[in-house]
This record gives structure tokens, C-alpha cells and sequence, in this order.
């Protein structure tokens, strides 16, 4: 049997929507994904006609190809990851190829062929490829049928310049944009489930996000920093976070229920919060606030509510779930990977001191009125400067010198 070099095809899909901007997008990708692969065993990654082809070193076993086909399948920009073989165009090597490629394709009883030839200089025309293989595979799984609509497995031939690419395994994969195409996000990051998958959405959307989790700590144990760290891990494995800061406010929450009306503590909480998250986003250039909100989930995230709580900052707040119920918010935990470690019980600052009866529908006057009572000013400075940071491997993040202007965004 010929051996053929391994290969992972990469299937994009709003990236080839981007016009001129296009190739600027897929070299971000090309990076991200030459990043966060350094430990498996690849010669290189090409862009070759809409795709980008990783080549794995020759002798590469097949789980292996399969460990970084799964790495793949949740870095955002990948539309959908294929697992295949890279042949000459020969006909003869290119059956041979679809036979081995459809015997690791796993169980199926179906089958279909979808070549593509993406140069007029190779004389076989498409539909001819597909009717030629076709007639190979039934050759060689005679017990199992072709089905043109819906099978269980597609065979895909793909016949580029100098070479062609033989897959069957394909999966889809979460989409969106590379990280690093939209710019830099603060995300208010909890050790509860709404919050992580926010940042997970706005990274599928092309931010680099950045961390800052409130602890409770010293008035809670520190546990939820904890949590939040292993959120932060199983973000990394994709690229989609690149710094976290912990900031203690558990004596600064207890000063708040001391000299604040109990009814708007949680309104005065979130607001400090914000007010210190956006002066962590100019230390870190970033353009925007990012929380796991979602409209009437809790008291604090009512209209009139959330109104209060935008008005403590001048810059842009973005709520990806503001929309969603619970369950679709678990549903994407699940996904992602973090609502194990979500569901596990830890004090933080959500809980603590909360009143008996939190308002509902604050009025901003009474909220700016409750605030003149308090030192905010120095709290926030001296919040800033308590902040503990610790960075995760996100290949689109550097921590910016101060002074430096924010990097443009490709549109």
C-alpha cells in the first residue's frame, strides 16, 4: 500500500467573506493555530485554495493526526477540520487514497463521493472524479451503499495546483473569527457559568479577551480564584484568553453594606467593579467591558438596573448573552468545556452582602446620590494597584508598554 503524507484540511467560512481583508485574516489564523499546535508533530501550514492545509511529519500515526484535528475543532475561525491524505494528481494514487481515507473514516453504511478541481489544467473534470472514485470505493466496501443525500460519510478530492488532498473524516467546528482580528476586551470573568462562556463568545468573535475576576477574598476564602484559574486553562487550550487579573474586593463590598442603603449594594458593587475594569482596559488598550449578563436573570441585571450600572463607565459594554436563558447558557458550558468547573461551589463576591431585598428598578439620581458617601476615587486607585495578574498562552496577546497606541483592527 502507498503511504501518504497526513494531512489536517482547515475549512473556514465568514473569513472567505472578507474581501481584500481576507488574507490579513487567515495569516492570523495560520498563526494561532502554528501556536497553539507547537507540541504536535508539523512540518508546516499552507494556505492553498480557500484552505489552510497543515502537514504533519512523515510516520505520523493516526491518532495523532486525530489529538490535533480535535485541538482545532474549537479555535475560533475554524468553520470545519478534515483528516485526509496528500497525493499527486494521479488517479490510481488518488483511489488508493480515498479507499484509506474512507477505512479510518470510523462506522458508516452510506457513503458519497464530492470531488472539487480547483484548476482547469487537470484534464478530469468533477463530476467525472466523482463517478471514477465512486466506482473504486464501491469496488472496495461492496457491503456498504452510496447515498447522494445525507450519508454518513463524504468522501471529499480535492485537486489543487501541484497536488491533491484526499479526506473522509470531517467534523464541524465553532466558527466565528481568529482571535486577534477585533481588537482587545476586558471581561468581567466570575467562577459561575455565565460569565466564561461570554468571554468564549467574544473570542469566537475575533477579541483577545482579558480576564478580571472580583474575588471575595479576604471576607470569602479564596477558592473562587481557584476555579477561575482552571476556567482560564481550558480557555487557553483554543487561544481565547491571554491575561487574568484578581482583584480582592471583599473589604471594600463590607464598607459598601456599612455606609450604602442595603436596597442599592449590589448596584454600587457592580459599578466600583466597572469603574476598576475600565481602568484596567486603558493599562491594557483594550476598547470594551464584557459581562455574562442576561436580561432579568437576577435583580441586578433588570433594564433599569443594567442602565445604572452602564452609566458608571464611558466605554462600550457588551452582554454576548443578553438574550439567552439558562439553559442555553449551560448548553454552551457544556461546550466549551467550563460548566464542570462552574458548577463546583465557591464563595466570591456575587454573594456577599447581599440584602434581603435588592432593588429592582434603581434610579440612577438615587445611585449617584448613595456614591457621594463614598471614597471612589482612592478605592479604585487602590483596587488597580492591588490587582494580581497571571498570563495564559493566547499567541494574539502581548502585554502592551504603556503609552504604546492600540493596534488596529481589520474590518
Amino acid at each position: 500500500m502507498t503511504e501518504f503524507q497526513r494531512i489536517v484540511l482547515i475549512h473556514y467560512h465568514e473569513i472567505g467573506l472578507k474581501g481584500h481583508n481576507r488574507s490579513v485574516f487567515e495569516k492570523r489564523l495560520m498563526r494561532n493555530l502554528e501556536a497553539l499546535l507547537e507540541e504536535f508533530p508539523l512540518v508546516t501550514i499552507h494556505r492553498v485554495a480557500g484552505r489552510l492545509v497543515i502537514f504533519l511529519k512523515e510516520g505520523t500515526e493516526r491518532p495523532v493526526m486525530l489529538q490535533v484535528a480535535t485541538r482545532c475543532l474549537g479555535v475560533p475561525g475554524v468553520a470545519r477540520v478534515s483528516c485526509g491524505f496528500k497525493c499527486d494528481r494521479d488517479l490510481d494514487l488518488m483511489g488508493q487514497a480515498a479507499v484509506q481515507a474512507l477505512g479510518e473514516a470510523g462506522d458508516f453504511q452510506t457513503f458519497k463521493v464530492a470531488s472539487r478541481r480547483n484548476h482547469t489544467d487537470f484534464p478530469t473534470r468533477s463530476p467525472e472524479m466523482n463517478q471514477i472514485f465512486g466506482a473504486t470505493l464501491c469496488r472496495a466496501f461492496p457491503e456498504k451503499g452510496v447515498k447522494m443525500k445525507e450519508p454518513d460519510v463524504t468522501v471529499g478530492i480535492e485537486v489543487v495546483q501541484n497536488a491533491s488532498y484526499v479526506y473522509a473524516w470531517s467534523r464541524k467546528a465553532i466558527g466565528g473569527l481568529p482571535v486577534g482580528s477585533a481588537g482587545r476586551v476586558i471581561c468581567l470573568l466570575s467562577s459561575g457559568i455565565d460569565s466564561p462562556v461570554a468571554t468564549w463568545r467574544m473570542a469566537r468573535r475575533g477579541a483577545v479577551c482579558i480576564g478580571v475576576h472580583f474575588s471575595g477574598r479576604p471576607q470569602t476564602s479564596d477558592a473562587s480564584e481557584y476555579l477561575v484559574d482552571d476556567i482560564a486553562h481550558v480557555l487557553e487550550r483554543t487561544g481565547c484568553i491571554g491575561r487574568v487579573y484578581v482583584v480582592p474586593f471583599g473589604d471594600y463590598q463590607r464598607q459598601i453594606s456599612l455606609d450604602a442603603p442595603p436596597s442599592l449594594r449590589v448596584i454600587l458593587y457592580r459599578r466600583l467593579m466597572f469603574k476598576v475594569a475600565e481602568r484596567l482596559a486603558e493599562r491594557e488598550h483594550a476598547g470594551a467591558l464584557v459581562t455574562g449578563e442576561s436580561l432579568g436573570q437576577v435583580a441586578s441585571q433588570t433594564l433599569d438596573n443594567i442602565r445604572c450600572t452602564d452609566a458608571a463607565v464611558d466605554m462600550p459594554v457588551f452582554r454576548p448573552l443578553i438574550g439567552t436563558d439558562k439553559l442555553e447558557i449551560i448548553s454552551m458550558a457544556q461546550e466549551v468545556g467550563t460548566f464542570e468547573i462552574s458548577s463546583m461551589d465557591a464563595p466570591d463576591c456575587c454573594t456577599l452582602f447581599m440584602p434581603r431585598n435588592p432593588e429592582t428598578h434603581a434610579k440612577l439620581e438615587d445611585v449617584l446620590a448613595a456614591e457621594t458617601q463614598l471614597p471612589l476615587d482612592q478605592w479604585i486607585d487602590e483596587l488597580v494597584e492591588l490587582a494580581e495578574v497571571t498570563d495564559y498562552k493566547c499567541p494574539s496577546y502581548k502585554p502592551r508598554k504603556p503609552g504604546a497606541p492600540a493596534a488596529p483592527v481589520a474590518r
